[in-house]
């Protein structure tokens, strides 16, 4: 089926839509259990908390519908009207949604038990503007008024105002939880190096600078036991920052370079497809295609070893440079990383130790990774038909058997890790990993 990348959700069951049909499949055989027919073309769609409802967006027509896996026959539309639509999640309960209107002028939330709505005024455009703890307690929203950036924090139970304050940022960028809803993470324009950490009552607990006059942050992670918080910027660094003073412990530089003897570097490689005769005999069309494809396998490289490095344009906007991607995996062992000007190269750091553990580096360019969430293993893709999974104990290239160009472009971990599903452009298929028998 045709599946647009975004619009594929991974919950205890399995969501995709085609053009304005939402599929609805078990995760285990992949069968249909649900199909459902929407108003116009869908655009986005994402699983209530619970698994028990799933939304569609349709932000042309400024519809949200909503549909119910235990009674099919139920559903909802919300139509946001002139005001228009930009933007649609659900709240952490899984019976309100929230909706922000074009030129995000406000946001209405919608409960679908009583049917009222609630309005809140002035969201600010950002990449990252709404932010909820990890118990659904409490609500954190950016907010743009008089030309200057403020934070509220909503009750989420009954969308009270809990406490409302302006922050010291001359353009918001994002904003983030710790895992543990303690302390919230704001960070200013790339234009300016800048994070500040708040409490739950709004009090500034710390600013961050690590320089001034060049380009600042670019991702941020918290590690999933609040302990530390990771900052990659454009200087292609990252610094922990530790929870108690809010200090830099380390940073993590990205050389083109690997030297020191300690550090695995795997490198991946081309190998001829060894083809077994009696599998040639009459070869399903998928397992042929599969059997004839470029295969790789990794080598290990002896340091000192060069990765491809990328010269950024400098006179354009948003330069392949810095740090782009960066994730703590489930057990706060290990960070991964990505330096966009060496866009073929993975770095695993130990988080432990506070060294550089493994760089994995690829034939093509990282398109996406992704912890597995129950155990440090980590799925990565690269825009062709393999997926590369890594482990302490070594790492993997996978052929996925699929017909034609299957190009894997974003991937999305199952919440047991039994298995991953797999998307390009078109398509998309899920991978099950068998789980390893404690003995």
């Amino acid at each position: 089926p045709l599946v647009d990348e975004h619009s594929f959700v991974f919950a205890f069951g399995q969501a995709s839509c085609v053009q304005y049909r939402l599929v609805i499949r078990d995760v285990n055989t992949l069968q249909i259990l649900q199909l459902y027919t929407c108003l116009d073309q869908i655009q986005y769609i994402e699983w209530s908390s619970d698994s028990l409802f799933i939304l569609c967006a349709m932000y042309k027509r400024g519809i949200v519908q909503v549909w119910s896996l235990e009674q099919p026959d139920w559903h909802c539309k919300i139509d946001e009207g002139s005001a228009g639509l930009v933007a649609s999640c659900w709240s952490p309960d899984g019976r309100h949604i929230l909706n922000t209107t074009e030129f995000h002028l406000r946001i209405t939330v919608w409960s679908l038990c009583t049917k009222s709505v609630s309005y809140i005024k002035y969201p600010k455009a950002c990449q990252q503007g709404i932010a909820f703890t990890k118990d659904g307690r409490y609500m954190a929203l950016a907010e743009r008024r008089d030309c200057k950036d403020f934070i509220s924090l909503f009750v989420c139970s009954d969308w009270q105002l809990l406490r409302h304050f302006d922050t010291e940022t001359q353009d918001l960028f994002g904003i983030e939880w710790a895992p543990n809803g303690c302390v919230l993470a704001v960070w200013d324009t790339c234009l300016e190096y800048k994070i500040l950490l708040y409490s739950l009552d709004g009090r500034l607990l710390s600013t961050y600078r690590a320089y001034e006059w060049s380009l600042g942050i670019k991702s941020i992670a918290w590690s999933p036991s609040s302990q530390f918080l990771a900052i990659g910027s454009y200087d292609e660094k990252v610094r922990i920052l530790n929870h108690v003073t809010w200090k830099k412990i380390t940073e993590f530089e990205h050389p083109a370079t690997i030297t020191n003897p300690k550090t695995i570097v795997y490198k991946e490689v081309e190998k001829s497809p060894s083809v077994d005769a009696e599998r040639l005999s009459f070869p399903p069309r998928a397992l042929a295609s599969s059997l004839f494809s470029t295969q790789s396998k990794y080598d290990i490289s002896q340091v000192p070893v060069s990765l491809q490095y990328v010269k950024p344009i400098a006179d354009r906007a948003n330069p392949k440079i810095g740090i782009g991607m960066l994730a703590f995996s489930t057990d706060n062992c290990f960070l991964a990383t990505r330096n966009d000007n060496i866009p073929n190269a993975v770095w695993i750091w130990d988080i432990q130790k506070l060294k550089l553990f493994v760089v994995l580096e690829q034939l093509c360019a990282i398109q996406s990774f992704q912890w597995d969430p129950r155990q440090p293993r980590l799925a990565i893709c690269t825009g062709n038909s393999k997926v590369y999974l890594w482990s302490p104990a070594g790492c993997v290239s996978v052929q996925v058997p699929m017909e034609g160009d299957f190009q894997i472009l974003s991937l999305c971990w199952h919440s047991s890790g039994d298995s991953v599903a797999l998307l390009s452009k078109e398509n998309f298929c899920v991978c099950y990993l068998e789980r390893e028998e404690v003995k």
